[in-house]
């Protein structure tokens, strides 16, 4: 008996479920998801389609989906939705026809849906290895706030962690006991994805430092102190707010930020050879797509190399 199939606005908490449990995406991933079809779905009332079922749409849906979101505009600044802004309402509507692909339900296969092409490539702003050192060098490490503040930078560009997952970080996960030289964890990044990152030496001895001088009994690796008594968990606003302080200190680029570091350290790593999908692993990256951002920034560096080392010299 083939199963009636209901109107497409009908299938989000299916769906929803289907990317908690086969996609393994988190609470905060769904909500996302489900605020962008909110978008499609909104659509379909408007057009007087909201009783369109999964076998009913066809590419002219899409398309004019499509145009419905290029003359869509900001109501702060009455701005035109930006092209990538454009491409997480598609992709969530590719990703639900995948789930109907998934679920032998009837509809469009999801490679009909085309993202709308980017005018500009996206700029990945990172710091020289200098730059980084002055960063590093710039908070005041005689106090705990200090020593705080460096293991924070000193762990950002060891490991290339997410703000959101240095955040999270507790106490309990780190073990430094001698001669431990450096450190491995595993964190939960992006979409509930586990991975192992990786603490250099010198990162460290400054976090063994700062959590010498730890008196406190929060669980939180890295703790707020304002006020008397030290508690609370810093926050991701906290932790950029603390970076924003010591590029000023440094003399940096004001538009620097903790994604810049995250940017820095991958970028290093390219530069001295790591293979691209070594670095898509400390990352945390799903695709190897995302980590190809990378590889223009190190092209004029790679051509050095070759006119270094590669051919014949001339006469």
């Amino acid at each position: 008996m083939v199963k009636e199939l209901k109107p497409l606005p009908h299938y989000l908490t299916d769906f929803l479920d289907w990317l908690e449990i086969e996609e393994g995406l988190s609470s905060k991933s769904q909500e996302n998801y489900a605020r962008f079809l909110k978008k499609f779905f909104d659509w379909l009332k408007i057009t007087h389609l909201e009783n369109l079922k999964p076998s009913e749409l066809i590419p002219d849906h899409i398309w004019q989906y499509r145009l419905f979101l290029s003359r869509q505009y900001l109501q702060k600044t009455k701005k035109p939705l930006k092209r990538s802004t454009q491409s997480y309402y598609l992709i969530a509507l590719r990703q639900l026809l995948t789930y109907f692909t998934e679920k032998d339900i009837p509809s469009l296969p999801p490679e009909k849906i085309k993202l709308p092409k980017e005018k500009t490539k996206r700029v990945v702003n990172f710091l020289t290895l200098d730059q980084v050192e002055k960063l590093l060098n710039a908070p005041d490490t005689s106090s705990l706030l200090g020593l705080r503040d460096r293991a924070i930078l000193e762990i950002f560009f060891s490991t290339g962690l997410r703000v959101a997952e240095l955040v999270n970080l507790n106490r309990e996960q780190i073990k430094i006991k001698p001669p431990t030289k450096d450190l491995e964890i595993s964190v939960i990044g992006k979409g509930g994805w586990p991975r192992t990152v990786y603490f250099s030496e010198r990162a460290v001895n400054w976090l063994r430092k700062y959590l010498e001088k730890r008196n406190d009994k929060e669980k939180a690796l890295f703790i707020n102190y304002r006020g008397k008594i030290p508690s609370t968990r810093l926050n991701i606003r906290s932790m950029e707010r603390i970076v924003k302080k010591y590029v000023i200190l440094a003399g940096l680029p004001l538009a620097t930020s903790c994604h810049t570091i995250r940017h820095s350290f991958a970028t290093d790593l390219l530069r001295k050879g790591v293979d691209l999908r070594v670095i898509q692993e400390f990352l945390g990256h799903r695709s190897i797509v995302t980590t190809q951002i990378y590889t223009h920034v190190t092209r004029p560096h790679l051509r050095e190399i070759h006119r270094k080392f590669h051919g014949i010299k001339s006469e």
